[in-house]
This record gives C-alpha cells, sequence and structure tokens, in this order.
C-alpha cells in the first residue's frame, strides 16, 4: 500500500477524534438510562391502579389493559411484585374472593330452599308431630340428594403476567441504540487508528 497515501488517510482520520464519540455515547447512555426508569415508574403506576381497582371492587379490565399495553410496548416493564415466590405477579385477588363468596352465597340459600323442600316433602309422607325417625332420615336422604356444590371458578383467569420487549423504539430504546451506536463509532475510530500506525 502506498504510505503516501496512508499517511494522508491517517491525517484526516486524526481529525476525527475518538473521545467525542465516547462522550457522546456516554450522554446518550444516561439519557437511556433515566428513560429506563420513567419505563418502570409508569409500569409501578398502572400497577397500583390495577390493585386499586381489584381492592375497591370497581372494574379492572380497563386499567388491566392499559398496564398490559404498556408492558408489551416499553422495556424494562417485566413486572414484579417485590415477592419471587409470587407467579404470576398480577393477582385479582379480591375480586376472586368476592366471587368465591357470591358463590358460596348462593348454594347457601340453593341449599336451604332444598332442606326446607324435604321437610315439606317429609312431612306428607311420615305424617305426625314429635321426634319422627323416619322423617328425619328422609329429610337427610332428600338433603344429600339433592344439595348443590359450589361451581369451581379457575384462579387461572385472575392471574395475570406481563413481559416486556427486550428492545422498544421508544425514548429510552432509542437513546440506548443511539449510545450503542457511537460507542461502536469509538471503537471503530480507535482501530482504524491502530491500523494505520502500524501499516506505516
Amino acid at each position: 500500500m502506498d504510505k503516501r497515501k496512508l499517511h494522508h488517510q491517517l491525517k484526516f482520520i486524526k481529525k476525527i477524534k475518538a473521545q467525542y464519540f465516547l462522550y457522546i455515547a456516554i450522554f446518550f447512555l444516561a439519557l437511556g438510562v433515566i428513560g429506563l426508569r420513567e419505563n418502570n415508574l409508569q409500569m409501578i403506576e398502572l400497577r397500583e391502579k390495577v390493585y386499586l381497582a381489584d381492592e375497591s371492587g370497581a372494574e379492572a379490565e380497563k386499567p388491566l389493559r392499559e398496564l398490559r399495553e404498556y408492558v408489551h410496548s416499553h422495556m424494562n416493564t417485566n413486572l414484579s411484585s417485590g415477592n419471587v415466590s409470587i407467579k404470576p405477579p398480577i393477582q385479582l385477588r379480591h375480586r376472586y374472593e368476592r366471587l368465591l363468596e357470591q358463590e358460596q352465597q348462593r348454594v347457601n340459600k340453593v341449599n336451604q330452599k332444598v332442606k326446607e323442600q324435604g321437610e315439606r316433602v317429609c312431612a306428607s309422607r311420615f305424617p305426625g308431630t314429635g321426634l319422627n325417625a323416619s322423617r328425619v332420615n328422609c329429610v337427610a336422604e332428600y338433603t344429600r340428594v339433592n344439595t348443590v356444590d359450589p361451581k369451581k371458578i379457575p384462579s387461572e383467569l385472575y392471574k395475570f403476567d406481563f413481559l416486556g420487549p427486550v428492545w422498544s423504539p421508544d425514548f429510552a430504546g432509542l437513546t440506548l441504540l443511539a449510545s450503542l451506536t457511537f460507542f461502536a463509532a469509538y471503537i471503530i475510530r480507535l482501530l482504524l487508528g491502530w491500523f494505520y500506525k502500524r501499516e506505516l
């Protein structure tokens, strides 16, 4: 390779200061870290809205949808309940417990009616007053046969786990990408300087 040409190219390369690329990379990295923190804080705020809606008995679908959409479109928003053993991290526990209680109340009412109906049926079969063993056994059998059990409510329907992307084209993602680009330019500039000096 022509030494004069190499010398001319090295002179041009030296005008491009490597440290400028590094400074810009660090600047964008700092912005990226701020963006990541903001993403996480916004996720926590949306998660709290879900918890408040669940606890108060308000409709949780809208805040849950907002949380899911935000997490799926922003990096550094993976949910964490603060307790690693709780999986999935979003659980509409209050809503689930209210449904279980409502179902139990419904079953209690139905079974009370079954018992009353059994007493009427057995009273007509075994008339008379006082302690009547046949009537007591009849009521017990009628109740056993016609008793209703609570419907199973799958708890999985009230548990949610959303995962954020590794990279997203939001403020945090773009600034981190810019930081990586300028850091790569810094490395390339150092390598070019080293290569030309070695050739000369």
